[in-house]
């Protein structure tokens, strides 16, 4: 049985046929041939899988991030950020890792952060002489903050196949992701140096406040949508409602980039996108259902009191392996077709759900700058119309950093768990 899952869903996914059909088709054919349900379960269980009320935080924030990238607040947030680090060694790389991480903040998406930000500051950058493989990588790998920052599209994806409390994940979140953003910020302040790359006039007192003041909307956001999860007046789900809300009136009556004529196209580009999630989603359900009932995830139980396995290993070995699978799929199927194998195992060893949470977000933030298949790296590469062997020398570096965070967070849980257990304990 196992043979012919990997060779049905290896074949597929060889064969270039998009992650969400792969899922949905192996699990037609297991369940076919292993199962006594019948085939007409799967449009049902597809359905009913996605009418759970905290999914729907998914597309919102996905139309938040759209409207936020087609109105301008990236560029607003990027010249609020160089008022106050420009005369730094490496100060728009700088810059970058900050935008980022704001950006992050608001709309929980990578890719959307990456491209956001990327296309205004990789130019701008190179314009000022910082060499074009430096200028990707830090792009390319600032970007991938974004879900580790809260709100999180990753870790709502994670709270619901684990049943746990999507806010505590995001107060987890909450200092690996400053940490993070701050090694970034270390090494291009060393490297910067280094090779001399940097070091503009300090921005005036007045182009500062402008700057500042023109961010405020942008800048607002984070405190809108945290804000009203952590003080209980709205759920996460009403909370990504509002961000799209405010992220359109902001890009409408604010900086009024986007005209009302393109309200419409612009929401059924984002539906579009939050669709093609929402479709890995429904099938990789039905293929993890039957994982479940195939007794998988159970004999993985049993393999593990066999082999008296420790915490550590089990962690060393996971990491291993989502940092393989990351390199060939993207993040919501790995995510989604680990967690149901994966899970079990967790609890049987006794560790902490919310600390393994951080631990799956650290791997899937490496997913997104590892070749072959690593997103980042494709829309970094797009925007700088350079090759891909060239925004991977770039993204190096800070791939080592995230490593050493990923090995940081996996056997140290106290440094995840900290917030959550000072402000929401259970």
């Amino acid at each position: 049985m196992i043979l012919i899952l990997i060779l049905v869903f290896g074949t597929l996914l060889t064969l270039g046929l998009p992650i969400a059909f792969t899922l949905g088709i192996t699990a037609m054919v297991m369940i076919g041939l292993y199962s006594p349900a019948p085939l007409m379960m799967l449009p049902e269980v597809m359905y009913n899988s996605l009418d759970t009320f905290p999914l729907m935080a998914i597309p919102f924030f996905v139309i938040a991030a759209t409207f936020m990238v087609r109105g301008g607040t990236s560029r607003y947030l990027i010249n609020a950020a160089d008022c106050y680090v420009r005369q730094a060694w490496g100060g728009l790389a700088i810059v970058s890792v900050v935008s980022c991480m704001i950006f992050g903040a608001i709309c929980g998406s990578s890719v959307a952060t990456a491209l956001a930000i990327g296309v205004i500051i990789i130019p701008a950058m190179m314009r000022f002489g910082y060499p074009r493989t430096f200028a990707m990588g830090v792009v390319g790998a600032a970007g991938t903050v974004a879900i580790m920052i809260p709100p999180s599209i990753a870790m709502i994806i994670y709270g619901i196949m684990a049943d746990e409390s999507i806010p505590r994940l995001f107060l987890a979140g909450v200092m690996p992701g400053i940490l993070q953003g701050g090694l970034y910020i270390a090494w291009i302040s060393y490297d910067a140096r280094r090779r001399k790359i940097g070091g503009a006039p300090k921005a005036s007192l007045d182009e500062t406040l402008s700057s500042t003041f023109k961010a405020l909307p942008a800048l607002s956001m984070p405190f809108i949508i945290l804000g009203g999860i952590y003080s209980g007046i709205v759920t996460v789900t009403e909370a990504a409602a509002l961000g799209a809300i405010v992220a359109i009136f902001i890009s409408l009556f604010v900086y009024r980039e986007v005209k009302p004529m393109q309200l419409i196209p612009i929401t059924a580009e984002a539906m579009k996108s939050a669709g093609m999630v929402m479709f890995i989603i429904s099938t990789a359900i039905v293929f993890g259902n039957w994982l479940t009932e195939a007794g998988i995830p159970a004999r993985l139980v049993d393999l593990a009191k066999e082999l008296r396995l420790t915490p550590f290993f089990f962690l060393f070995f996971v990491n291993i392996i989502l940092l393989i699978l990351g390199m060939f799929l993207e993040v919501v199927s790995v995510m989604l077709i680990t967690l149901p194998i994966i899970l079990p195992v967790v609890n049987l060893l006794g560790i902490d759900l919310i600390h393994f949470g951080i631990v799956m977000t650290v791997n899937m933030e490496l997913a997104l700058i590892t070749p072959p298949v690593g997103l980042n790296l494709y829309v970094i590469a797009g925007i700088s119309r350079a090759p891909l062997a060239e925004t991977i020398r770039g993204v190096f570096p800070f791939m080592i950093l995230s490593v050493f965070q990923l090995a940081l967070i996996t056997y140290w849980p106290a440094y995840t768990l900290f917030l959550p257990n000072l402000l929401m304990p259970r």
